[in-house]
């Protein structure tokens, strides 16, 4: 708990005013309380007009388990910020689907606000405060790589990819015809980096997707007595005919020096033989609430 608390002083510092949730301190084995705590509390941030932004405190598991219990007319009511990145990707692309509620994939409480990086903290606070960049860049002014040329506008949805690939066939997952799609993941060896791929491909996502682009697949270490496709191998053996632009080199993952990245707004991805630009068209705090269709089905 020292870093959650660090990172609630942080906070704290920098102006906020900070109220910890109950289930934070809950223990569930892997989880932080009950499902029915977890959620109860949940419901009661998202009902609360007072509350402008949730944090997570980690991304953690069991997400999955609250996404029928959401109160997603109380998200659509009040709206307000989730923040938060690698499980939470579940919760954001639930409440964009169902409440059209966008939210920032960015730090968490325990993981990173207890020692900001300071350029990446600027970003996040940029977008949090109304900003729209256009380029889109990394804390170190890192551009986008070009890998399949193309232009495309339309929203920009994703995060984690384990998550989305699990909300396959749910209606969790927003419809993702031209959509700009953005994945990284952590800890997955490159053969479950294809059998994730292969969902995608096998469920028609790559069929009807505006864009995609890469961020970064880390912390995963080869056993040299097996054998094994690189990562650079999979994505060109699943992207090399695609139809839509693809880029890589997007700085966001699970590393404490990365881009925060808006999940529901609409984006123009840019990308020639030699160039990848990603630029927002619109605030991820501006957007009018509720323009999602939740009966429309996922792809």
């Amino acid at each position: 708990m020292t870093r959650f608390h660090a990172g609630i002083g942080t906070l704290r510092r920098r102006g906020y005013e900070v109220e910890i949730g109950r289930t934070a301190y809950q223990r569930r084995g892997y989880l932080c309380g009950t499902d029915a705590a977890r959620v109860d509390e949940l419901n009661s941030y998202l009902r609360r007009p007072d509350v402008k932004m949730l944090i997570a405190a980690r991304g953690g598991y069991g997400t999955l388990r609250l996404l029928p219990d959401v109160d997603y007319d109380a998200a659509r009511a009040n709206p307000k910020l989730i923040v938060g990145y690698s499980d939470i990707t579940a919760l954001h692309l639930a409440l964009y689907r169902n409440a059209g509620l966008p939210g920032i994939s960015g730090p968490m409480v325990a993981v990173e606000w207890h020692d900001p990086d300071p350029a990446s903290e600027t970003l996040f606070w940029d977008l949090a405060g109304g900003a729209a960049p256009d380029p889109l860049i990394g804390p170190g002014g890192e551009e986008l790589q070009a890998v399949r040329e193309g232009t495309v506008e339309g929203v920009l949805l994703g995060g984690n990819l384990a998550m989305v690939v699990r909300l396959l066939g749910t209606p969790y997952l927003p419809a993702l015809e031209g959509a700009i799609l953005f994945i990284e993941d952590v800890g997955e060896e490159p053969y479950r980096i294809d059998a994730m791929l292969a969902q995608l491909r096998l469920a028609g996502v790559f069929d009807v997707l505006g864009g995609l682009i890469l961020g970064g697949f880390t912390e995963w270490e080869s056993d040299d007595d097996s054998p094994t496709l690189s990562l650079e191998r999979i994505f060109e053996d699943y992207l090399s005919e695609a139809t839509f632009p693809v880029a890589k080199g997007l700085i966001y993952g699970h590393f404490p020096v990365k881009n925060s990245i808006p999940v529901g707004v609409r984006a123009r991805l840019q990308v020639t033989s030699d160039h990848a630009r990603l630029g927002l068209q619109e605030s991820v705090v501006t957007l009018p609430q509720g323009r999602c269709d939740k009966d429309s089905q996922p792809s």
